[in-house]
């Protein structure tokens, strides 16, 4: 641990406060998280904490959650430009258009969306617990998931019902292309290749397995493969190579990196628990609405 983290880390004690980490983050934050996690783990640990500040390491929509889930805690994100191409596809206005036209359905909204979405929305989920949570919607058939259309062509894959797909896409996953994936099977023919389900059909159809990035993680300690083929954002790489100390990782594309992940460096951190700021708020007037949404994902999770 360098100087800064450890600084970072005395700043957090002062401060009362937990450091929560997403695996697409930069190695050296990932090294001094309390939670090192996917969008569930990290949903789960802001839920349940006895922090009374929680600094976020990811993007804006993650710091939101916490906000929604912790009302009563500080949410700090050092990089409130930090955002999510994906959760920009579904504004609130779409949403209710769609509402107005399918009164019957169910609208299941990704974790990777604005507060004000969540709001509009009946439950939410992750890639994760996607599955679980399209499956736990016991009165409407028909489902809306928003906005990751390639989520919601894997889950229908999954699930008897019927599922529309909004036209959304994380562009880090959706533009990995299946020749890269296909030379690299070809490079390393005995290699197992593990996709994250934001992938679209022509890549999911490649893998050998499918799940979050925290499964992906489970499936590399469980497999016996000496080398695996990763198709999710390259953060992963140092969890991977952390768990798997002799196993060899190849990334399908040297692509697959989300810029707004890597913004936040040790100064943002360092800087933001200094001011305690930015803080992340979310208005009252949605917050009830979009809490419900995500206690409805916790509670099948």
């Amino acid at each position: 641990m360098n100087s800064q983290q450890k600084k970072i880390r005395e700043l957090l004690k002062e401060r009362r406060a937990i450091l929560l980490v997403h695996y697409y983050q930069r190695p050296e934050i990932q090294e001094i998280a309390d939670v090192l996690g996917d969008s569930l783990a990290l949903s789960m640990a802001a839920a349940k904490n006895d922090a009374a500040v929680i600094v976020f390491a990811g993007v804006h929509f993650m710091a939101q959650s916490a906000a929604l889930l912790a009302p009563d805690k500080t949410v700090l994100l050092p990089r409130p430009d930090a955002g999510c191409p994906l959760a920009d596809m579904a504004s609130v206005e779409s949403v209710q258009k769609m509402k107005s036209k399918e009164h019957d359905a169910c609208f299941v909204t990704y974790i990777n969306s604005t507060a004000e979405v969540k709001a509009a929305s009946d439950v939410c989920c992750t890639s994760s617990n996607a599955v679980a949570v399209v499956n736990s919607v016991k009165d409407k058939r028909k489902i809306i998931m928003l906005p990751d259309g390639n989520l919601a062509r894997w889950v229908s894959r999954q699930t008897d019902k019927e599922i529309i797909a909004w036209p959304g896409y994380c562009p880090v996953h959706h533009f990995l292309k299946a020749a890269d994936v296909a030379a690299k099977k070809r490079q390393y023919p005995s290699a197992p290749f593990a996709a994250h389900p934001e992938c679209p059909a022509e890549i999911l159809a490649l893998a050998d397995f499918v799940g979050s990035t925290g499964a992906i993680l489970q499936f590399a300690r469980t497999s016996s493969a000496p080398e695996i083929i990763i198709g999710t954002e390259e953060g992963i790489l140092t969890e991977l190579q952390k768990q798997n100390p002799g196993k060899k990782f190849i990334m399908a594309s040297p692509q697959l990196v989300c810029h707004d992940m890597k913004k936040t460096t040790l100064d943002d951190i360092e800087k933001s628990l200094v001011a305690m700021q930015p803080v992340i708020t979310v208005p009252e007037e949605i917050r009830a609405s979009a809490r419900r949404a995500l206690d409805g994902m916790l509670a099948v999770s």
